[in-house]
C-alpha cells in the first residue's frame, strides 16, 4: 500500500506595511488628480459669485466672503447671448443626429458585410483623425466659400458632423461586433429584409451605443471655438465665440459676468451626461469585449 505524500507549498506574502503604502499612494495620486481638475472649476463658481470690486483683489481668496447674483440676473438682460444659446442648440442637435444616423450605417456595413476593399476603407477612416482639425480650416473656408455655404449653419454643421464621424464609426461597429450574427440569418430565414433587420434588431440592441456617439458629437459641436468663429456669420454664431465678443474686449474684461455666463452655458452638457450616464457608459464597454 503506497501513501501519498503531500508537500506543502511555502506561501509568500507581501510585508505588511506595503500594502497599505500602495494603497495610501494610489488614494494620494486620486487626490492630486481630481484637485487639478476640479480647481479650474471651484475657481470659476467662486469668481461667478463675487462681485466686482472683490474679483481683482490681491492675493485673491479662495473661500469668498462676500456673495452677489448680479452676474447672473444680467444674463436675463442679454439678448444676443440668448441667440448665441440658440445657435448652439440648433448646431449641436442637428450634428449629433446626423452623427449617429451616418456612422450607424457605416458602422453596421462595416461589422456585418464583407466586401472588396473593407479594411481599406476602415484604415482610411481611421486615418482622418490623424489631421488636426485647425489644419483644414483654410481649406474649408475655400470650399464653403465657393459653394456658397459660408455664413450659416449649414458649414458648421458639415465640419462637426465630419470631424466627428471616425470616432462615431468605430465605436458603433465594436457594438455592432456583439451583436449574434445567427439573430440577422434568422431574420432573414423569417422574410425580413436587411432594411428591416437593421431597424428592427441591430439598432435597438446597439441604443447605448447610439447615445454615446449622440452625447459625443453634441459635445464636440457644442464646445468648438475655432470653427464657430470662422465658418459663420456673427449673428449665427455658438456660445463659445459668442461669449468671447460679449465679454472681452481691447480695453476692459468682464471676467465675472464670463464666468457666470460660462456656468450657466455648461449646465446643459452637464445634465445630459447626468441623465443619460447610464447609457455613455454601457455604449463606451459594449465594444471592449467580443464573444
Amino acid at each position: 500500500m503506497t501513501a501519498t505524500l503531500s508537500r506543502s507549498v511555502p506561501i509568500t506574502r507581501a510585508p505588511r506595511g506595503r500594502r497599505p503604502r500602495s494603497r495610501a499612494a494610489a488614494w494620494a495620486a486620486v487626490a492630486v488628480i481630481g484637485l487639478f481638475g476640479l480647481a479650474p472649476i471651484y475657481w470659476l463658481v467662486v469668481t461667478a459669485f463675487t462681485p466686482d470690486e472683490r474679483a481683482f483683489t490681491f492675493p485673491p481668496s479662495l473661500v469668498p466672503t462676500e456673495l452677489t447674483f448680479d452676474h447672473f440676473t444680467k444674463l436675463a438682460d442679454n439678448e444676443k447671448l440668448f441667440g448665441y444659446l440658440v445657435n448652439s442648440v440648433v448646431v449641436s442637435v442637428v450634428t449629433a443626429f446626423l452623427s449617429v444616423v451616418v456612422s450607424a450605417y457605416m458602422a453596421y456595413a462595416f461589422s456585418k458585410f464583407r466586401y472588396r476593399g473593407r479594411k481599406s476603407l476602415m484604415h482610411l477612416v481611421l486615418a482622418s483623425q490623424l489631421f488636426p482639425q485647425a489644419l483644414l480650416l483654410v481649406t474649408l473656408y475655400a470650399v464653403f466659400s465657393a459653394s456658397g455655404l459660408l455664413g450659416g449653419y449649414t458649414s458648421l454643421i458639415l465640419s462637426f458632423t465630419t470631424f466627428t464621424l471616425p470616432l462615431c464609426v468605430w465605436m458603433l461597429k465594436g457594438i455592432f461586433d456583439t451583436v449574434p450574427s445567427t439573430l440577422m440569418e434568422a431574420a432573414a430565414i423569417d422574410g425580413a429584409s436587411r432594411w428591416r433587420t437593421l431597424h428592427r434588431i441591430a439598432l435597438p440592441l446597439a441604443a447605448p451605443g447610439l447615445v454615446a456617439a449622440g452625447l459625443f458629437a453634441f459635445v464636440r459641436a457644442w464646445n468648438d471655438f475655432i470653427f464657430a468663429l470662422t465658418l459663420t456669420d456673427p449673428d449665427r454664431q455658438t456660445l463659445p465665440p459668442g461669449l468671447v465678443h460679449t465679454y472681452l474686449g481691447e480695453f476692459q474684461t468682464a471676467w465675472p459676468d464670463l464666468m457666470a455666463a460660462s456656468f450657466v452655458v455648461s449646465l446643459p452638457v452637464i445634465a445630459a451626461f447626468m441623465f443619460l450616464q447610464r447609457y455613455l457608459v454601457g455604449g463606451l464597454t459594449a465594444g471592449a469585449v467580443k464573444g
